[in-house]
């Protein structure tokens, strides 16, 4: 029986691998957010596993419910379009609020200069922004904690569609093992390749000169998420 599921899981693998790399929303966010944010490679890598996971439970969970009450393919597939729909628009949302934050963060930081005239003394003229002034610490620490679980949350909406028909033929056959080596084979590649891309991503990003922009990576990294979410949306991406 598990010869004849070989192909099955090749199959499995290699869906989990194109969902993923031609899918922008699966490493997108934890890549701009990170830079933004300045996550810690540890913080970021564990998030983007935590998120894998919820992405990939979430329509396992549908998936088994589905085999236990009966229910056809062509619904959950259905139900999961529906899923991903939500997801594009929780992305877009999200985006476009956290650009709008990040460019009126950007303009109320702009630095500026101010001269200082010394008695018998020359002036002097030094250049800074309020950034941080005026700003409880508890309020930043709460906009740090809440994006995590935002993406979280998004991501455990986003279905895996590949993952619904292929899991429907072992379990048709009746084949427990099957199913379990489908889900898991299908879950580690995605998650793997999500891991992979975003790390590496991260490494490369550090050569780039973007220093011009760090006053507007807030805004940069929103209005990336909110084009990452059209292209989920309407781009069928």
């Amino acid at each position: 029986m598990e010869n004849t599921l070989m192909p099955l899981y090749i199959t499995a693998a290699a869906l989990g691998f194109m969902h993923t790399v031609f899918g922008p929303d699966h490493y997108v966010p934890f890549i701009v957010m990170s830079k933004a944010r300045k996550w810690s490679l540890m913080k970021t890598a564990a998030l983007t596993l935590l998120c894998g996971m919820g992405h990939i439970l979430s329509s396992v969970a549908i998936g088994v419910a589905g085999i236990m009450f009966g229910i056809s393919v062509m619904k959950l597939e259905a139900l999961e379009a529906f899923r991903g729909n939500i997801a594009g628009w929780l992305l877009i949302i999200f985006g476009f609020t956290y650009f709008v934050w990040g460019l009126h963060r950007a303009i109320r930081n702009k630095p500026h200069a101010h001269f200082h005239d010394h008695m018998r003394e020359s002036g002097h003229t030094h250049v800074h922004s309020h950034s941080g002034e005026h700003v409880h610490a508890h309020a930043l620490e709460k906009k740090a904690n809440i994006t995590p679980w935002v993406l979280f949350t998004i991501f455990v909406f986003g279905p895996c569609e590949p993952l619904i028909p292929i899991l429907m033929y072992p379990a048709a056959k009746n084949n427990f093992m099957g199913v379990v080596m489908v889900t898991a084979i299908f879950g580690l590649v995605t998650i793997a390749t999500m891991f992979t891309i975003v790390m590496v991503s991260l490494f490369g990003i550090k050569f780039l000169p973007m220093a011009r922009l760090e006053r507007y990576s807030h805004a940069l990294a929103g209005a990336t998420i909110f084009l990452c979410g059209i292209s989920v949306r309407f781009l069928g991406l």
